[in-house]
């Protein structure tokens, strides 16, 4: 960067993405890029994921504030790039989750820096997601917290791929209530 320059977002990220292997915008933000999004803050942190512990550099998080996942969502039986894609307008640009790949990395937030409330709001404009890409993310899940959520919140909310999510989930031998309390004390009981 020289004097005077301003960083835009867009080639920070890609930057990032080539200096941190695997970092794509996930979770909430992902879902909010693609359409699908709930009362969006106007500063919302950055969602971004990645598969190896690492730190975000200050000059990144003082321009745009983020957070970074590295999780092992998924088997690593799942291919590496699936379900990232850049955005449509942007095809040269930094990966961003599909809404399917969204939707299970902001499942998998809920309780930790993601609201149940408001997750339960974004999964329901989740209308159009496709059975057979959320399938195929829901038996490499390793999370059964959000395996279970993704079921049971598809069926409370009626949601067209509800049955390919139950589907999925019982076919993965998932036959124990999941119990949690949250950082604000509550508790989320999930239901198999």
């Amino acid at each position: 960067m020289f004097p005077k320059d301003t960083l835009r977002q867009e080639y920070s990220l890609k930057f990032l993405s080539r200096s941190i292997g695997g970092v794509h915008v996930g979770g909430k933000t992902a879902l909010a890029w693609r359409g699908i999004r709930h009362n969006l803050p106007a500063r919302e942190p950055l969602s971004l994921w990645g598969e190896k512990r690492a730190f975000l550099p200050a000059w990144f998080t003082e321009r745009f504030p983020a957070r970074y996942a590295a999780s092992n969502l998924f088997s690593s039986k799942l291919s590496r790039g699936f379900g990232l894609h850049p955005l449509p307008e942007t095809p040269d640009g930094v990966s961003v989750s599909e809404p399917e790949r969204a939707l299970l990395e902001m499942l998998s937030e809920v309780g930790v820096h993601q609201g149940v409330e408001e997750a339960r709001n974004i999964m329901e404009g989740a209308r159009a997601l496709r059975p057979d890409v959320l399938a195929k993310l829901l038996k490499q899940c390793q999370r059964v917290k959000v395996r279970l959520l993704c079921a049971q919140w598809a069926e409370e909310l009626n949601l067209p791929w509800a049955s390919v999510a139950r589907k999925t989930v019982e076919t993965r031998h998932t036959h124990s209530r999941w119990t949690a309390r949250l950082k604000n004390g509550t508790i989320l009981n999930i239901k198999p």
